[in-house]
């Protein structure tokens, strides 16, 4: 992948855009290209951390698992979107495991150059700390989401964010499909594939959403933005 390709990849996340151009290209300069195969393990919980990732193609699920085996799935980590940050700055080891879904391609800083950054660069502290303070306010939205919507509720919003993040990743242009199974949306808000399944064909039949195999196409983010909010 050329650079001027990751490039046009890194812009469209707003973080990356927000960056300085010198600052922009240091951190793009110092990171390497890191490949995983489908399922492929990045890290698991509690390991050590070893850089800053970018997904450049491909998605990440972070994830964990109960005593009893069953995996609960934080989040898939879209293209354009970087994470990896917090162990890197608090010394601690991952928070949950973090595994490629399908061919995926990574931009790594390592720690070293994320270090050194942090020292030669005050503007890297600045932004990183915005960083932070992104996954802080989506935590504090995943909370009042998890306490205080349905689970129709939930996933309305689910799919409303995964379409928003889909046109940040296209520049504003208007995306509407969804590539994501049941039941890897059944994982996201703790549920069944049958109560997912209920939920999604009752959406269907309101024209909301269309089902297609493997896939959602969303008719009207407006519903569905209603039917997620708190």
């Amino acid at each position: 992948m050329l650079a001027s390709e990751i490039h046009n990849i890194l812009k469209q996340n707003p973080w990356f855009a927000s960056l300085p151009e010198d600052l922009a290209k240091q951190l793009q300069q110092r990171s390497k290209i890191k490949h995983l195969n489908d399922k492929q393990m990045l890290h698991q919980k509690n390991a050590l951390a070893d850089g800053f990732y970018c997904v450049l193609t491909g998605r990440i699920r972070a994830s964990n698992f109960t005593l009893e085996g069953r995996e609960l799935v934080l989040t898939w980590i879209q293209t354009g979107n970087w994470f990896g940050e917090i162990s890197l700055i608090d010394g601690l080891p991952r928070t949950h495991d973090a595994h490629a879904e399908g061919s995926t391609t990574l931009l790594m800083c390592p720690k070293s150059a994320f270090d050194l950054l942090l020292v030669e660069h005050n503007q890297w502290q600045i932004h990183i700390m915005r960083l932070l303070c992104q996954r802080v306010r989506a935590t504090f939205s995943l909370i009042d989401e998890t306490g205080c919507l349905s689970l129709k509720g939930q996933l309305c919003k689910r799919l409303s964010l995964m379409q928003q993040g889909l046109e940040e990743q296209h520049q504003g242009a208007t995306t509407n499909e969804l590539a994501i199974s049941q039941d890897s949306l059944a994982q996201l808000i703790h549920s069944s594939r049958q109560t997912v399944n209920k939920i999604l064909q009752s959406l269907q039949t309101d024209k909301v959403i269309a089902l297609r195999y493997g896939k959602i196409i969303v008719l009207d983010r407006s519903i569905l933005d209603e039917l997620g909010k708190i």
